[in-house]
């Protein structure tokens, strides 16, 4: 049952000829783009105009969003980029995500000193156009200058393109003076692979060999010394985009994909795993005891993020054994139905123990923006670009902005998630790709930092539990728990990571009966009246039995989807 509910209705506005006008939902059977802003999503759909596939429209909405979205975004930053195949029918995920300097110099400073949050010495290796490339080479039909060019015509417009900033950059400079150095540094990559001599992967080869190892490099290799950076060209040249398979669990026949434990993006599947366990229908959507049993559940498997999570090309993390039926059968009775916890509880996946030991879990151990799409045939990708903008400049003439995405490492020696050389820090950064019978269902993407995979949780319940359409999924209340480590804390001491004041943040909807129900349960509850926990959402439902997608962005968040007809 649906219980009192505030939202909004928002009505499909009239379709041309071969695009619907972008709006916050959007159905159709020829493909359909979700992102941030408007220039984005018509980058993408102009992509599949011309008979690009799901890879080449999110490539352009990516690249396009490093420009609307800055600083939230930038071509310095990271994107984790997940790809349905449907010929297959296998998803994978490219690793859009940089590293730490290679420098043991640099590392040993940042253990002395910290890791600042701003500047060049807070960026990661920039990842954003090898990831693009990567992408191209293994799933696209189409050019980098195809895809780039709905962007290089943003950046030589010279205005600011952004239509609406973000609630949590008031006070950003509107500053656009690395706009026409970025053009130039397109270009110079757009003349890389036309004047390669070789088959379509080798001339984007080109691009990328071009921007890590050639003069572009350089430039930037001069650039980081000049501002006082741990990088070199040796970081540029040796970066990759990992190529992975992704993690993935079955709930009630969907099979739920998400990348490994250098994101977030297993909590939501831990999560899961404990929510099954009851019947979610019994209360009905959004009940006192739905949101209570949510939230738990997503408790229990932050606390199980902030101790073992960390990218696992370095540490052994005993993920198999998280996402276990018998790990699961411990610690789904710690979810008391009468009342709520205040405490971190870790469990003990490796010795099979519900709880790691009390005081443990604190001793041992930005921005983003949104891009989902769907192709006419059923290929879907999700993806999760960020990096939020450092204050070091645009990397000399390259007009290459870097983010600060370094201080999700943490410093305390021993943690799986401490800076190494060449490692990747564990990001909140989290996309989901669902199927059904080996084809596609879902595909999300959701800014908000530690907040993604809560409200994905939230979105995904809504559609698969109880039948709910991808807009309502995102526009009915949803919630929110702070009860976990910050992820954007990279100090030594992990006390500092946690909330002082343990709350549950809800959107704006409920009922006072409901809310004083929470309150009885022992949760304190506070209203998210300025939409800062609840994320912004790009959602792609594919109705397999009408074969029909339908894309949905929160109206209250400025965000847009539009369908190729």
């Amino acid at each position: 049952m649906i219980r009192k509910l505030l939202f909004i209705i928002i009505a499909i506005l009239p379709l041309p000829l071969f695009a619907q006008d972008l709006s916050f939902h959007s159905q159709g059977n020829m493909g359909i783009v979700a992102g941030s802003e408007k220039a984005p999503v018509n980058a993408g759909i102009g992509m599949l105009k011309i008979g690009g596939n799901a890879a080449d429209a999110a490539v352009s909405v990516i690249l396009a969003e490093a420009v609307v979205d800055y600083p939230r975004f930038n071509i310095g930053g990271e994107v984790i980029f997940m790809f349905y195949d449907s010929k297959s029918q296998k998803v994978k995920v490219l690793s859009g995500l940089g590293e730490a300097p290679l420098s043991k110099e640099g590392i040993d400073w940042y253990m002395a000193n910290g890791i600042p949050i701003s500047n060049i010495r807070a960026a990661l290796v920039p990842s954003v156009v090898d990831l693009c490339v990567k992408a191209l080479q293994l799933y696209g039909n189409l050019s980098f200058a195809q895809t780039v060019e709905p962007t290089i015509k943003l950046l030589e417009s010279g205005k600011l393109v952004s239509s609406a900033i973000p609630y949590s950059l008031s006070g950003v400079s509107k500053d656009t003076s690395w706009y026409s150095s970025l053009a130039k540094t397109f270009r110079k990559l757009i003349e890389a692979e036309q004047n390669f001599h070789g088959d379509r992967k080798q001339k984007l080869q080109a691009v990328a060999d071009r921007f890590y190892r050639g003069d572009i490099a350089d430039t930037l290799a001069a650039w980081y010394k000049a501002k006082g950076s741990f990088f070199t060209k040796d970081d540029l040249a040796k970066h990759i985009t990992e190529v992975e398979d992704p993690v993935a669990i079955d709930y009630k026949g969907y099979t739920v994909y998400k990348a490994n434990t250098w994101t977030q993006g297993p909590v939501m599947l831990q999560s899961l795993r404990l929510i099954e366990n009851f019947d979610l229908k019994k209360y009905g959507y959004l009940s006192p005891e739905y949101i209570h049993i949510v939230t738990e559940a997503l408790k229990l498997s932050l606390a199980d993020r902030d101790t073992y999570y960390g990218d696992p090309l370095f540490v052994k993390v005993p993920l198999e054994n998280l996402l276990s039926d018998q790990y699961t059968k411990l610690r789904y009775p710690l979810i008391d139905l009468n009342k709520a916890s205040d405490e971190c509880r870790p469990g003990d996946p490796v010795n099979m123990k519900a709880l790691l030991g009390k005081g443990e879990y604190l001793r041992v151990m930005g921005g983003t923006t949104i891009c989902s799409v769907i192709d006419k045939w059923g290929n879907m990708v999700a993806a999760s670009p960020s990096g939020w903008g450092s204050d070091a400049g645009a990397g000399g003439s390259t007009g290459v902005t870097h983010g600060t995405r370094l201080k999700s490492f943490n410093t305390l020696k021993g943690h799986p998630n401490c800076i190494e050389p060449g490692k990747r820090p564990r990001v909140t950064l989290s996309p989901t790709i669902v199927l059904k019978n080996g084809k596609p269902v879902l595909a999300m993407s959701a800014e908000g930092g530690d907040t993604q995979d809560q409200n994905q949780v939230n979105f995904f319940l809504a559609i698969v539990e109880f039948g709910m359409s991808p807009y309502d999924a995102v526009t009915f209340p949803r919630f929110n728990t702070n009860l976990h480590q910050g992820s954007f804390e990279p100090s030594s001491d992990r006390n500092k990571a946690m909330s002082p004041k343990r709350t549950l943040s809800i959107r704006e909807g409920l009922s006072i009966e409901d809310w004083l129900s929470l309150i009885k349960l022992g949760h304190s509850v506070v209203l998210d009246q300025n939409k800062v926990n609840i994320g912004h959402p790009a959602i792609i439902y594919f109705d397999q039995k009408t074969n029909m997608g339908y894309g949905a962005t929160d109206p209250s968040t400025a965000r847009f989807t539009g369908a190729l007809k």
